[in-house]
């Protein structure tokens, strides 16, 4: 078996790739998944989110180390094991980062990244269904959708954030990101719309791209190239030789995994696991990021939330109204209010990000209160702390063993504290005032610096969005492992393309700027010329010195 092209992992870097590399019909594409169908309810239907990246069908199931600064926790690293990686287990919500995350990138080594550079791929890739705008897409693969906002706790939710003093913004992945507003997701025609329905299956359709279900267990190089990769499927072993070139885009977490052994990384680990070296490289597997969040909940005094659809009839009604014809609850995330701030004077782009929902819950879906309350999800996003991606053995089989080192500065801890004392800010404005009754979480009896330290340490969540362990840079980098056209530095043939590339966590989910690293990087691999760079310079807050709002 051989192709072209030969891509691991079928995400959202891998599905795009997949469908711009073959998208002439000349060339041959076979993808490597390990995971299953992503056919179903509880991937299709947005309503059903919880569902998926809580079961094992879907899920890697990966988990943390315990967490030295937060009391030991092991925390769930879900990634997607089905087809669409996950872009099929994920929440649907949709955000490009701020202008200034991506010419950070390009400051760090990644040059031709700038905001510039990626933007006219993220018009490349949308069909945008919120206006007209020169700076979004509308015939692209991928479509971009809004909730329809019918529970007015969506719009308390902005209304508040105005009477706080803070901006509103109509489009946040547009040129003006600071702000509350309504937010996107990746859902067309009540169903989510992963990179495998907006991607793969187009890509399938015309006959030259091809995916192959199996354990894909290390890239072969041979006299400093990739040649192919070795998998592995029901006991049996085999080589798939890629013609051309050999991508990885099996995520920040099962990347870096693969790339060690391949005997691509930080030399002295590869030998602790009797892994030959072809290529040390200090950088894969560190670098590890991820935003943390923390659920912010209030009793509502009006049953006006998704608790009274809480119940099995009501979802059951729900359920059969979204199989027979696709409308009612079922077709949103229930994400449909949003907010981008920043948390102080002297902050010059937001750093702080809400998503809003109407109802006490959890991502395991278990209900924190049994009675009517919603809550803002919170966090920062551009936590200071570093974590490690490392094998715990050369069995391909065994989960890699992942740290995060969450809440390792004080910075991280002033942040949290900060964004906790902001939502209750907000829950106190008028807009709240006909629905708000007590905190449910952390209770308004936790108001010091220690309680609220007390409660982040036990409470504190990841929103999953890892990334970094493979970082895009400049060759002379000794910690860059792709350099700017995403080719592995010290082996010939290979690429890396997903958000283990990413220099720095973007502002936001990581779903969207996922897809632009697949979108760009098949540039790159045809040898073609770059999309031209397009001016989409950000709003910027005159008042950023002075003010917070």
């Amino acid at each position: 078996m051989e192709a072209d092209f030969v891509i691991i992992g079928s995400g959202s870097a891998g599905s795009a790739m997949a469908y711009r590399l073959g998208e002439d019909g000349t060339t041959s594409v076979l993808v490597l998944e390990f995971g299953g169908s992503d056919i179903g309810p509880f991937i299709q239907m947005p309503a059903a989110l919880s569902y998926p990246m809580n079961m094992a069908r879907y899920d890697w199931g990966f988990q943390t180390e315990p967490e030295p600064h937060l009391g030991g926790r092991r925390l769930a690293t879900p990634r997607g094991k089905v087809l669409g990686g996950s872009s099929s287990i994920n929440g649907m919500v949709y955000v490009r980062g701020h202008a200034r995350d991506f010419d950070h990138w390009a400051e760090s080594g990644a040059s031709g990244w700038s905001h510039a550079d990626v933007l006219p791929y993220f018009k490349r890739m949308e069909s945008w269904h919120g206006g007209h705008s020169a700076l979004r897409g509308t015939s692209g693969p991928l479509h971009v959708t809004r909730g329809p906002r019918r529970n007015p706790l969506y719009h308390s939710f902005v209304e508040a954030g105005a009477q706080a003093g803070f901006e509103l913004t109509y489009d946040y992945n547009g040129q003006k990101q600071e702000g509350f507003g309504a937010m996107e997701q990746t859902v067309w025609h009540g169903r989510r719309w992963s990179a495998a329905n907006a991607y793969l299956r187009p890509a399938m359709r015309r006959g030259n791209v091809k995916v192959h279900r199996c354990l894909a267990e290390r890239v072969v190089i041979e006299d400093g190239r990739a040649v192919g990769v070795e998998v592995s499927r029901d006991g049996a072993k085999e080589i798939i030789r890629a013609r051309r070139e050999v991508i990885v885009a099996a995520s920040s977490i099962n990347t870096p995994k693969i790339l060690m052994l391949s005997g691509i990384g930080p030399g002295a680990h590869l030998a602790e696991h009797g892994i030959p070296l072809v290529a040390d490289r200090p950088g894969v597997g560190a670098n590890l990021q991820d935003h943390l969040e923390l659920y912010i909940q209030q009793k509502s005094l009006q049953p006006i939330t998704l608790y009274r659809y809480y119940n099995y009839p009501a979802m059951a009604r729900i359920g059969m109204q979204w199989l027979l014809a696709k409308v009612g609850l079922g077709t949103s995330n229930q994400f449909e209010s949003a907010a981008f701030v920043r948390s102080a004077p002297g902050v010059d782009y937001p750093d702080i990000q809400y998503h809003f929902l109407p109802l006490a819950v959890r991502y395991d879906g278990k209900s924190a209160v049994k009675g009517h309350g919603f809550q803002a999800h919170v966090g920062p996003m551009r936590s200071p702390s570093r974590g490690t991606v490392r094998l715990a053995s050369a069995d391909p089989a065994a989960a890699p063993r992942i740290l995060f080192n969450y809440m390792s500065h004080e910075k991280d801890w002033a942040d949290f504290r900060h964004c906790i004392r902001l939502t209750r800010e907000l829950f106190a404005q008028p807009a709240f005032a006909p629905y708000s009754g007590d905190e449910i979480q952390p209770g308004a009896a936790v108001q010091s610096d220690d309680e609220l330290d007390g409660f982040i340490r036990e409470h504190v969540e990841s929103a999953y969005h890892p990334c970094g362990t493979a970082r895009i840079g400049a060759k002379d980098d000794p910690m860059a492992v792709v350099d700017p056209e995403c080719r592995v530095i010290g082996v010939a043939g290979l690429r890396v393309a997903d958000s283990s590339i990413f220099p720095r966590v973007t502002n936001g989910n990581l779903n969207a700027p996922s897809i632009m690293v697949g979108e760009k990087a098949a540039d790159h691999i045809l040898g073609r010329t770059p999309l031209a760079p397009l001016d989409g310079k950000p709003w910027i807050n005159p008042r950023w010195r002075e003010s917070d709002r």
